[in-house]
């Protein structure tokens, strides 16, 4: 681990090092994840570090924004219309949702997940930022739905983000129990409660 590690995204140092760190903590934590490891990692040094970012709490902010960003891009991609149904682009993405939160590997884990209770009391900042990710993935899912509404998938009395809100918060929820029962089960029954939700079962 101590060897540097290729450029990634744009090729600069900055996005090296929230590259880096993203994996450390999603590992072991916000406040446990110490700077010299991260850059040791990413083969980058002390100074680097402080040339882009005044603070581990802005260094933090900085990191939940690019992986929010990140995570938008990969939800629009699976939502965009590519001639299938909004109801099974959706569930795909649950699908997803539901595989990768309940596999061993660490990297594929939800940074809001593992977060949210640790930063939100420490950092205003940080807080706010995942306040407004978390509205942005919301928006964006409701969109879905919004469609499927019009198109006849889903319900036409649903209300497209009472209801898109609903089904956020509880895969979240369902995420966080999964922590804790090391199985799928949570999941499995946010999403049957999804599809009963839509209308889809």
């Amino acid at each position: 681990m101590g060897n540097k590690l290729p450029i990634t995204k744009s090729g600069d140092t900055r996005q090296q090092i929230l590259d880096t760190a993203k994996d450390i903590i999603l590992g072991k934590g916000f406040s446990a994840a110490g700077l010299n490891e991260i850059l040791s990692t990413a083969g980058v040094p002390k100074g680097s570090f402080y040339h882009y970012f005044k603070s581990k709490e802005q260094f933090g902010d900085a990191l939940l924004a690019d992986y929010f960003d990140d995570y938008l891009q990969m939800l629009e991609r699976m939502l965009k219309d590519d001639g299938s149904t909004n109801s099974s682009r959706l569930l795909k993405f649950f699908q997803f949702w539901l595989d990768s939160q309940s596999s061993d590997v660490t990297t594929d884990k939800c940074l809001v997940v593992k977060l949210s209770a640790e930063v939100t009391d420490l950092s205003e900042a940080m807080r706010s930022t995942l306040k407004n990710g978390t509205d942005r993935v919301v928006a964006c899912l409701t969109n879905c739905v919004e469609q499927g509404i019009r198109t006849a998938e889903f319900p036409a009395n649903l209300d497209a983000k009472t209801v898109t809100t609903e089904i956020y918060y509880m895969w979240i929820g369902a995420t966080l129990l999964t922590k804790v029962s090391r199985t799928r089960a949570a999941l499995e029954c946010a999403m049957n409660a999804t599809k009963t939700r839509l209308g889809l079962d």
